[in-house]
């Protein structure tokens, strides 16, 4: 009996979800071997490379956005995905086929005679890097997985590296400080590529500085070498290094979004000076038209339901800040769960005080946190509290007894949205990716 196309793409997910039983391993070696054997396809187009502690989906998306409204063809590779494998890789802001996964699993597959099995990670990053040569993409934009300087994606060779902010993150893998954790961002500096970050702390931009000096690259920094301003209308100026840019407007909604806006107008005037295509109706178009789902999402009105990933403490406090400041006078529920690498208690000490009750959860994830281990740090701040250890059952509770007034935030972690969203899809209130969702705006 002949496997369906379907049942190709099922086992090849398999296989590859079978590789996270080798955990994380930071290296090129591996990637490397397997992008040799297939001809080194991350050298046929341009790319841009970001990393970062947060922002870096929100950036990336932005950037693959204007590209095309430029008239380029454009891949995005991101991680993690929300509701399938093949949200990682897009092309023109579409996420690729499964017969385009199937075809990239087996051209990896038989390409990965190197020293260990590779990572999920590896494996994917590989799958990508083929599939936009495959497809002859003009430009790549590549969003790290983990740190930088030994991440797979730091196989490539761009024409403007980003890193957006730093903050303390997977202290495991990248160093218990902020110096540390900037060294392994600082990675992805490749010899005379030009660099823009959004840091902030002194330590981090002086690791940044002194990387990007002693490999002859040029580095803009938010707030000395390009500023914004915002306007009361919801636009923005962009005020570049040779360059002012009024009017503009970032597409996803939230205040943060404009820093990171900015970022990406750094990394445009810059690519733009040897790219005549990349001129100012199609960066405005293309900033505007951004979508990236998860973040600060509406997928309801009545009641008002949001989804945004808020996975780490300073997402947390973004998040936080806008419920206090947007929604002030609304009954917000809570549904949360956090990975167990989070630190969790200032995640909650950040969003608890802000929602009149909460509804603890679970996504279906090795790493994730039991609900039991949450309660005592949200009973701090929540009389009004429940565990549902099921995200979709969370979901539909915390939906279902919202008033009409009322708001339901659900976040925490990507991979509880990305199980939202599903329920959401199925329910038909979650719109497909690439359609641009509701926007916060309007509330």
């Amino acid at each position: 009996m002949t496997m369906s196309d379907n049942d190709r793409y099922i086992e090849c997910l398999q296989n590859m979800y079978g590789l996270r039983r080798f955990g994380i391993k930071l290296g090129l070696s591996v990637i490397s071997g397997i992008l040799s054997a297939l001809g080194n396809p991350q050298n046929a187009f341009r790319c841009i490379h970001v990393a970062g502690t947060n922002g870096k989906g929100s950036i990336a998306s932005a950037l693959a956005t204007i590209l095309h409204a430029c008239g380029y063809k454009v891949g995005l590779y991101t991680s993690p995905h929300l509701v399938r494998f093949n949200e990682r890789i897009c092309i023109d802001n579409t996420p690729i086929g499964d017969e385009d996964v199937v075809e990239c699993c087996k051209a990896v597959r038989a390409a990965r005679n190197t020293e260990r099995e590779p990572t999920f990670f590896e494996y994917s990053t590989a799958m990508a890097l083929y599939e936009f040569a495959r497809r002859r993409v003009d430009w790549a934009v590549i969003e790290t997985g983990m740190g930088g300087r030994l991440d797979a994606t730091n196989i490539i060779k761009p024409c403007v590296s980003i890193i957006t902010n730093i903050s303390l993150e997977h202290r495991m893998y990248l160093g218990d400080t902020i110096a540390q954790i900037a060294a392994e961002k600082a990675g992805i500096i490749k010899q005379g590529c030009p660099v823009i970050t959004g840091v902030k702390q002194k330590t981090a931009w002086s690791v940044i500085r002194d990387t990007a000096e002693k490999s002859g690259s040029p580095v803009f920094r938010l707030g000395d070498d390009f500023k914004f301003r915002r306007s009361r209308n919801g636009t923005f100026t962009y005020f570049g290094m040779h360059t002012t840019w009024p009017q503009m407007r970032a597409g996803l909604s939230g205040d943060h979004q404009i820093e990171n806006a900015a970022l990406v107008l750094a990394a445009c005037e810059v690519l733009s000076q040897n790219n005549p295509a990349i001129s100012l109706p199609h960066i405005k178009q293309g900033l505007e038209q951004n979508y990236w789902p998860g973040r600060l999402e509406v997928v309801s009105t009545s009641p008002l339901i949001i989804l945004d990933g808020a996975h780490n403490l300073n997402a947390a406090r973004t998040l936080s800040k806008f419920l206090s400041s947007r929604l002030p006078d609304r009954k917000v529920t809570l549904v949360i769960g956090i990975l167990d690498d989070k630190p969790y208690r200032a995640m909650l000490r950040a969003l608890a005080p802000v929602c009149a009750r909460a509804v603890l959860t679970q996504p279906k994830i090795d790493r994730a946190l039991p609900p039991e281990r949450l309660l005592p740090h949200v009973k701090k701040w929540l009389s009004d509290v429940r565990i549902v250890p099921d995200v979709e059952d969370a979901v539909r509770q915390a939906a279902e007894s919202a008033g009409e007034g009322d708001a339901v935030c659900i976040a925490g972690s990507l991979y509880v949205v990305g199980e939202a969203r599903a329920y959401f899809e199925k329910a038909g209130l979650s719109r497909p990716w690439g359609e641009p969702p509701n926007q916060m705006n309007a509330t």
